[in-house]
């Protein structure tokens, strides 16, 4: 394939914990880059991801999961503050049924409190039902947690690859790894396109990274995926409850949760189904029944037929359920495997480890003296006060375009999305909320394509839905059928 570029790090995976290594590693003086199988970061199971920032408490400090779930807690606040995702700390309520259950709202509160987690209280009947009225009213008690929050994954790890990329990050995205070998002192990378020489390899391929360590033949241990199905809840439950709502959780699962999302909208899920197929993201009818059986339960006022949208995601299970980070047999190669939930919580502390990891195998970390830990604001012009809208769209009319109309989502707002690398649907779906609302896109999916094509100077029927052979219209969907007019 010719010359190949070198790098001192190369980051295979571009979900929520390769994007937060990225990032980490830009406030060195190294040279870093990331590959992404899929077109776009934050693709894979991030996007699937129920968008919560656990409290601290809920993972067994004798896991590696535990520490770094309340290490990766504390590091959010100043994150959303360099960065443009939206975040806040809602709360969470862990829920008990009866008596019984009280001594599991008190194991999860002093294990939390030895970890160091803040505010933890069990809450009584009255004070419950003062806070969050439309909880069922059988529930007996409940342990909150005022460190638990929400964000949206996907935004999360767009802010994250924004800062990498600014930061001096090479970014590959549609770039499947092939082939890794190591030469000498060093690993090469083959993808379909490239071939990348680098001193270290950072396995971050979430439900893939077995097979990455097997391609650096390190074959030590299996990831099977969880499937876990989740429901989005029309607009107008906006406000049913105040915090995250979980039940007391089983041996597998946190069990099936109420979350109101950061944009207001309510979801329900997941479950937790273990598979086999890697690729399988289907919802069933048995799923939304297992879901909605347990969260009418819990929020009466909930209605299967308030769903405006349904997913699934997969999980990356590790043997053992715990996260495997570390290095390996093989000089320069890094796991970052196994991460499930509270993954997305710790990605921050994953990160700042996995920097150490590197450090104490021999990489020199010698501060950048030029990162810049913020990335410019976006518009979000429904949020804008209307003299701002009045002033925004009179100095540039594409903000006085709604492309979306069940999100307020403007032209301006697109075709910024566009600028910083959507090239497909999703992307600008994932970045603007375009196509999030009740209609889920049936009004701005034509508008969104046609932008896609004039900005990227492409036929609209090389737009696609998320990259790929995802394609929304063919060229013989655009001739003239018999009998129409010319």
């Amino acid at each position: 394939m010719g010359q190949h570029e070198t790098y001192d790090v190369t980051i295979v995976g571009g979900g929520v914990i390769g994007c937060a290594i990225a990032r980490e590693l830009t406030r060195y003086d190294l040279k870093t880059a990331l590959i992404e199988k899929q077109c776009e970061v934050g693709f894979g199971t991030s996007k699937s991801n129920s968008g919560i920032i656990h409290a601290g408490h809920h993972s067994s400090s004798d896991t590696l999961k535990g520490p770094l779930e309340w290490a990766g807690n504390q590091l959010w606040t100043q994150l959303h503050q360099e960065l443009d995702f939206g975040f806040e700390r809602v709360g969470e309520l862990m829920v008990a049924w009866h008596p019984e259950q009280l001594e599991t709202l008190k194991h999860y509160k002093e294990q939390g409190e030895a970890r160091g987690v803040s505010g933890l209280e069990i809450w009584e009947r009255d004070r419950l039902f003062k806070e969050e009225p439309n909880l069922n009213p059988d529930i007996f008690a409940a342990l909150f947690a005022p460190t638990a929050g929400v964000v949206n994954p996907y935004e999360v790890c767009f802010s994250l690859i924004d800062s990498a990329r600014q930061n001096g990050l090479d970014l590959y995205v549609s770039s499947q790894v092939e082939n890794l070998s190591q030469i000498d002192n060093s690993w090469l990378i083959k993808t379909a396109n490239k071939e990348l020489k680098t001193r270290y390899v950072i396995n971050a391929a979430g439900l893939h990274a077995d097979t990455i360590a097997e391609m650096a033949g390190l074959k030590t241990y299996a990831i099977k995926p969880r499937k876990g199905e989740e429901y989005m809840l029309d607009g107008r439950l906006k406000g049913i409850v105040k915090r995250i709502i979980f039940p007391c959780p089983s041996g597998v699962s946190k069990g099936v949760l109420v979350i109101p999302t950061f944009n207001g909208t309510i979801m329900v899920g997941p479950t937790a189904q273990n598979i086999e197929d890697k690729e399988d993201l289907s919802t069933s009818m048995e799923g939304s029944s297992t879901i909605f059986s347990q969260v009418k339960q819990v929020v009466p006022g909930i209605n299967e037929r308030d769903c405006i949208a349904e997913f699934a995601g997969l999980r990356a299970v590790a043997d053992g359920e715990d996260f495997i980070i570390g290095p390996s047999a093989k000089k320069g190669f890094i796991n970052v495997a196994g991460i499930q939930s509270p993954g997305l919580t710790a990605a921050p502390a994953i990160a700042i480890k996995v920097t150490n990891i590197l450090s104490d195998e021999g990489l020199l970390l010698n501060p950048n003296e030029n990162f810049e830990p913020t990335v410019p604001k976006r518009v979000i012009f429904a949020n804008l006060k209307t003299e701002e809208q009045i002033e925004l769209a009179a100095k540039d009319p594409r903000y006085s375009h709604i492309c979306c109309r069940c999100e307020e989502i403007t032209e301006g707002e697109v075709v910024e999305a566009i600028h910083m690398g959507a090239e497909t649907l999703d992307g600008i779906k994932f970045r603007t909320r375009a196509g999030m609302g009740r209609c889920q896109g049936g009004f701005c999916t034509w508008r969104c394509m046609e932008l896609i094509s004039r900005e990227l100077d492409i036929p609209i029927t090389e737009v696609t839905k998320r990259g790929g052979n995802s394609w929304i219209i063919c060229e013989h969907d655009l001739e003239p059928k018999s009998g129409d007019k010319p």
